[in-house]
């Protein structure tokens, strides 16, 4: 796994977990964002890419206006020339396991290059995960991440 690369993963881990709000596998198109490791445990925080820009920059405003940090959501534009927005709210931990593959452009894996940009969400999503392991619920579809990493590190109840 190389850090700010973007994965494709297997749908065995959609039917493990078994959340209705997981952001599903699109056939194996949805690429997701490698952002960073769960403190050498081998446990990968991973964020979902959406292509829906406007619903996001709608959220955005609407948070800006009203004066609050919106950690939750950050529009880019990618090395491929495409904006995505990285779903930082929807974030889940995974195994390598689960990786079906790099997600690749002409054979050639997309990472995330700029090193502004990947430290600015990493920590967004630091925020965010230390608030989710709070027990902060960001939205009623929110992915239960608390119970996956259980389940992914062995400690469920």
């Amino acid at each position: 796994m190389k850090k700010t690369g973007f994965y494709i993963f297997k749908d065995k881990f959609y039917s493990d977990m078994q959340d209705p709000y997981l952001k599903g596998n699109k056939e194996g198109n949805r690429p997701h964002y490698y952002c960073f490791e769960d403190s050498g445990t081998g446990i990968y925080w991973m964020i979902p890419l959406s292509t829906k820009l406007e619903k996001y920059r709608k959220l955005l405003e609407i948070k800006k206006k009203a004066g609050k940090p919106c950690d939750i959501v950050h529009i880019v534009k990618l090395d491929d020339d495409r904006e995505r927005a990285f779903l930082i709210q929807d974030m889940f931990p995974i195994t390598e396991e689960y990786i079906e593959r790099e997600y690749t452009i002409a054979g050639n894996h997309l990472m995330l290059t700029s090193e502004h940009v990947a430290k600015e969400i990493e920590r967004k999503a630091r925020k965010v995960l230390a608030m989710l392991k709070r027990g902060v619920k960001f939205m009623p579809t929110q992915p239960d991440v608390i119970s996956i990493l259980k389940k992914l590190s062995g400690k469920e109840e």
